[in-house]
């Protein structure tokens, strides 16, 4: 009888099989297979907070399958995530499957890759309660603060409402911030900039800095000319030059919050469709078979910490040292210091073969996999390398009694920056922060030396507010304040944006009425829940229970006591007559019976609606940008973002599920119909045309593999082309399909081969 291994995804199946060869099995559950019941609370909060699981609906026959196979197994490996989550599927699968806790077989792996897979097996351990119960309190958590919580929304803001523990934070984090930039008065400030000449005849710039007493401000046009008037026409001395030398250190590998942050910043990709493209790295892709065939590109991708292996820093060196010298390679491996509170138990995210560069196998990976691909392998490379070298310049030049600044540096060594250079986040620049040039290039100056006067410029300038949050700056606080954990900072965002809390402006993320006046309802009534103290120290708890330090019921007991006399006490004290609303309007003029139209959310987003509803039922489509509106839909409705466009109308094309399988389709339907099937390159070429052959999904959601040129090129088949020719004729071979043979695609040649190993 053969091992079965049970993992939560398709694509991380069909990886791990073609790890582990004929004796094993490998099945996927697609997710959890129990769950808290949708029409009840399912938390019995009298009896010690007892949960009630019941299989989820639709589930029923995958769970018969596994049982099936599970009964005629020899053993049954439970290989989901490395995280609470997936201890909690890995504790359900055994529950639905018969199998006592102390008798499961749990194996995971920081990375999918045949010694880590194989290594894993070895040595299953029994699942980790600890983490069970973590991921159980936080669901059993925010059940009872949804289902208490929301019915009173309804009442007094408007029907469909719900509320989230920390998404209700995430929440008044936006409206705080809009506020802020509501009440932000702007204050006048003004720069002189003055051009220099050196004895060479090179011009450069230097900004107004102050006198000899210090930095002074010009707060208005008077201060401004008062110094203008001063120096104009008249040559500035070196007052003062400083020199050093600084090593600059490369960013640390990243961790889950990192890498959102910076593939929003440098990628324009939002958190949820980072973490898919992660997924799917972490899972495996068809590389061919030069690099390995199937392969898990990156490591565990929700984490907090900054650990890497020592295998792993190994090769990394060596790959410094061959592609770039010893000078590359620091005396001693670098080891980053992980913030407070960071979890330890995977490594950071880092290529799982340093070898495997972005570029080589860049044909095999769709453009956004590549491109978070490439983020992760140069961000790892050089945080393995050498600090760059700079040297840096600040020069002050006097004239009438007035000091101009400037400064710059240039590189003497590039060390980590030959590789990669982090990015910065957009930060406004204040009054009090503009007192020099920067980074400008400078002729050799030295004190005392006179240079000629070029030229001035006033200019008045007004403080501005601080910018709105985006994907990035809003994980990054959620972070420095402890709220929410790697694997939710993207579900948070969607959730927020789903519920209509929040809505999308090009990058940034704005409030909508409903959702500020929820949040200050919430602030009113519940302050504990959307308290960031409250909210961090709640997942402290929890990871105080996956430790082992703090029971489940205890955590939960200690949150139902207080929340209960806040809900009691909300409900006495609500005022409804001030809970409205507001209307958003539109420049859309009903056309039956003459009033301004109005905002409406719908099942299937925003619309046009008349005011005088149910008098007048007129409604209308919105106008809405076709380059964002898929990435919007694709949000609220948890859809996938092709990486290709409409190509009748050039709209988002977003992953639809059909009778026969997923599709990808137009996300303007019903005004666009433009469908393309899904297809998936195996990284073999068509033996008729040179082109890719892509694997199909076809009626009863059967698998074939085409040319991506059909209906032109006719090639098709049932059986998997594989990348090997034919020692007979030069054919393709295939891999017979529900057989262990390789066949000849010449019908005429004959030519047959046994497959002695799986992998094969």
């Amino acid at each position: 009888m053969a091992n079965l291994v049970i993992v939560e995804s398709p694509s991380k199946a069909s990886t791990i099989k073609g790890y582990l060869g004929s004796n094993y099995k490998v099945i996927a559950s697609k997710g959890h297979v129990r769950d808290l019941p949708k029409s009840s609370l399912g938390v019995d909060i009298e009896n010690n907070f007892d949960a009630h699981y019941i299989n989820i609906r639709g589930k029923g026959d995958l769970i018969r399958e596994i049982r099936k196979e599970a009964k005629n197994a020899n053993k049954v490996f439970l290989a989901t995530d490395p995280d609470r989550e997936g201890e909690a599927i890995s504790w359900h699968l055994a529950a639905a499957l018969g199998i006592p806790v102390e008798k499961t077989l749990r194996v995971s792996f920081n990375e999918i890759t045949k010694n880590a897979v194989k290594s894993a097996i070895k040595s299953p351990k029994t699942i980790d309660m600890n983490l069970v119960n973590a991921q159980q309190a936080r669901r059993i958590l925010d059940r009872i603060l949804g289902y208490k919580l929301s019915p009173f929304l309804w009442k007094n803001v408007r029907s469909g409402l719900s509320a989230g523990r920390v998404q209700s934070v995430a929440t008044r984090i936006i409206v705080e911030r809009e506020e802020e930039i509501r009440s932000f008065v702007p204050v006048e400030y003004w720069t002189v900039d003055a051009t220099l000449v050196s004895a060479d005849g090179h011009e450069f710039a230097v900004r107004f800095y102050g006198d000899k007493n210090g930095r002074v401000k010009l707060n208005c046009e008077d201060d401004a000319m008062r110094v203008v008037n001063a120096v104009e026409g008249k040559d500035f001395s070196v007052a003062a030059v400083k020199k050093s030398k600084k090593k600059k250190l490369p960013a640390p590998p990243f961790t889950t919050s990192t890498m959102q942050q910076e593939a929003s910043r440098k990628l324009g990709f939002q958190s949820q469709r980072i973490m898919r493209i992660a997924q799917e790295l972490y899972e495996g892709v068809n590389i061919g078979s030069e690099n390995g065939g199937v392969q898990g590109l990156i490591t565990y991708m929700r984490t907090d910490s900054l650990r890497v292996s020592a295998d792993a820093q190994a090769d990394a060196k060596n790959y410094i040292f061959e592609k770039y010298g010893d000078k590359y390679c620091p005396a001693t491996p670098r080891v980053y210091k992980m913030r407070a509170g960071a979890q330890d138990a995977h490594e950071a995210i880092r290529p799982t073969r340093v070898d495997i560069e972005p570029a080589k196998i860049k044909k095999y990976l769709t453009l956004d996999q590549f491109k978070l691909y490439k983020l992760i392998w140069e961000r790892f490379v050089a945080s393995q390398m050498e600090s760059a070298v700079l040297s840096t310049v600040t020069a002050d030049f006097e004239a009438s009694g007035y000091i101009f600044r400037t400064s710059g540096y240039t590189v003497d060594f590039q060390g980590y920056m030959a590789v990669y250079e982090e990015s910065e986040d957009d930060t406004r620049v204040s009054a009090d922060e503009v007192s020099e040039q920067k980074n400008i290039r400078l002729p050799d100056v030295k004190e005392g030396q006179t240079v000629k006067y070029g030229g001035i410029t006033p200019d008045k300038h007004f403080t501005e507010p601080p910018a709105r949050y985006n994907d990035a700056s809003l994980i990054k606080f959620l972070e420095e304040m402890g709220i929410g954990r790697p694997s939710t900072f993207a579900t948070i965002i969607t959730t927020i944006i789903t519920r209509n809390y929040v809505k999308r402006e090009g990058k940034s993320l704005v409030p909508t009425p409903t959702g500020e006046l929820t949040n200050k309802l919430m602030k009113d009534h519940f302050p504990d829940i959307v308290n960031y103290r409250f909210t961090a120290q709640m997942e402290t708890d929890l990871d105080s229970i996956e430790n082992g330090e703090k029971e489940m019921n205890s955590v939960l007991e200690g949150f139902w006591r207080d929340f209960e006399r806040e809900l009691e006490k909300a409900n006495e004290n609500i005022k409804t007559e001030e809970l409205e609303i507001p209307v958003e309007e539109t420049d859309i003029i009903c056309d039956k019976c003459g009033s301004k139209m109005i905002v409406k959310n719908g099942r299937f987003g925003k619309f046009a609606a008349c005011p005088n509803y149910p008098q007048c039922k007129n409604t209308k489509p919105l106008n809405t940008n076709t380059n964002t509106e898929g990435e919007e839909k694709a949000a609220e409705k948890k859809v996938v973002i092709a990486d290709f466009k409409c190509e009748k109308c050039g709209s988002d094309m977003v992953q639809r599920s059909g009778k026969f399988g997923s599709f990808f389709a137009c996300s303007r339907y019903p005004e666009c119909n433009f469908t393309k099937q899904k297809t998936r390159d195996i990284g073999v070429s068509c033996p008729k045309c040179a082109s890719k052959i892509v694997m199909k999904t076809g009626r009863n959601r059967t698998v074939f593999y085409s040319c991506e040129k059909y209906p032109e090129c006719d090639f098709s088949s049932w059986d998997l082309p594989v990348n090997e020719k034919c020692p007979d004729c030069g054919g393709l071979l295939f891999r017979k399909k529900g057989q262990s043979m390789l066949v000849c695609h010449n019908k005429d040649c004959g030519f047959k081969k046994p497959i002695e190993n799986e992998k094969e």
